[in-house]
């Protein structure tokens, strides 16, 4: 896989158009994903009480039917628009169904974009159509930069998965730079696989992929109203259907989880105005819980983004972030790292050149090591700095 061409599971197709929903109106922003054979789909979406329409419509189709295709457009939300929006995004569906020769009910239906303008349905229209008739087993950049918003790259990932049986291919692509925090999800995210599983199975393996990857991370702790991850498996890599515990299932779930992980890395890397990523590696917890509680509250910490940004070793923040977590940490017991520099252990500071520190931050991946001494748990969660373009970008968002 390279950025340049994005290699699809047999059976899907894909494509993207430009139909000037964005404002530079040249870039594409309608998406389709499609598979040829009828697929199962699962998705996980936003817990954010304040749901874009999109979501409360894929949300019914995916209890009422498989789902072999996707229709996504970028450069407006369709956010708190009503019943007109879920209209909207209703005849999104039936316009792709209709070029597909599939039912409306099949179609999962994407947006993303601005809050509380409604889609200009005619450009949509036209997207969707030239995008299904440029549908293709090569299409899989174009639908990724038709999704794209103010991300500065793509962020796609395939993995081949070999079983007993025969080799499986699961492909991702998503979305997300700002408006990023976990409890699923902010972003959308699109994965396919040519794997055969049944629909149970494929939530099951989803969530689980979901609660390592996209949950761990943050660019700056605001969750959205419209994002969704779904994944579609079509079973046209003939292998036989996974089987709960399997070793072919274990093998798969794992190939999941590293393309999840590899995206959710993809997008805290590319927060908006980042220039580095930053991972938080929390161990000696005394549970899960307890270590992701402490590690996404130095995560969202402002004071330590814009720290690690001016490239400036002040632990302090990171300790008084660990504290106010909300987790029942002592403070004798902590001791903090960035990297392989020790910088504050059970109680008390550790001299260091700060030069030393200064060159440990300039890195473009940094990791934060805080081990609490209070157990064997631990987790990682990844976020970045906080830039003054990071204020630009969302100062001037929608003007």
């Amino acid at each position: 896989m390279t950025k340049e061409h994005l290699i699809l599971p047999k059976g899907f197709r894909a494509a993207g158009a430009a139909a000037q929903i964005k404002p530079e109106s040249a870039k594409k922003d309608v998406a389709i994903i499609y598979s040829t054979t009828p697929a199962s789909a699962a998705a996980v979406f936003t817990t954010n009480k304040v749901k874009a329409a999109p979501l409360l419509v894929s949300r019914e189709h995916l209890a009422a039917a498989p789902a072999p295709a996707v229709v996504a457009n970028s450069g407006n939300a369709n956010a708190c628009t009503g019943e007109a929006g879920k209209q909207d995004a209703e005849t999104m569906c039936a316009w792709a169904a209709e070029k597909l020769n599939i039912a409306p009910k099949d179609v999962l239906v994407a947006s993303t974009g601005g809050i509380g303008q409604r889609l200009p349905m005619d450009r949509i229209r036209t997207g969707i159509e030239a995008a299904c008739a440029r549908l293709s087993e090569h299409g899989g950049m174009d639908a990724e930069q038709a999704i794209m918003t103010t991300d500065t790259v793509p962020k796609t990932e395939t993995v081949e998965v070999e079983s007993a049986g025969g080799a499986m291919r699961i492909t991702g692509m998503c979305k997300g730079s700002g408006m990023i925090a976990p409890n699923m999800a902010t972003m959308l995210a699109f994965v396919m696989t040519d794997a055969a599983i049944q629909p149970a199975l494929l939530d099951q393996l989803l969530r689980e992929a979901v609660d390592r990857s996209f949950n761990m991370i943050t660019v700056d702790g605001d969750m959205s109203t419209n994002d969704f991850v779904a994944l579609l498996a079509n079973g046209a890599a003939e292998v036989p259907a996974l089987d709960f515990g399997s070793p072919d299932c274990t093998a798969f779930s794992e190939a999941l989880n590293g393309v999840c992980l590899s995206l959710a890395k993809q997008i805290a890397r590319d927060g908006e105005g980042a220039t580095k990523l930053v991972t938080i590696s929390v161990r000696g917890a005394r549970d899960f819980g307890e270590a992701k509680q402490v590690g996404m509250s130095v995560a969202n910490s402002n004071l330590v983004k814009t720290a690690l940004f001016g490239n400036d070793p002040n632990w302090g923040r990171i300790l008084a972030a660990v504290g106010y977590s909300g987790a029942d940490v002592a403070e004798e017991r902590i001791t903090l790292s960035i990297g392989e520099l020790k910088i504050f252990e059970r109680g008390r500071g550790l001299a260091f050149a700060k030069s030393e520190g200064i060159e440990v931050l300039r890195k473009p991946e940094v990791e934060i090591i805080i081990d609490l001494g209070q157990g064997k748990a631990e987790t990682t969660v990844y976020t970045c700095d906080l830039s003054y373009d990071y204020v630009k970008i969302n100062a001037e968002y929608t003007t």
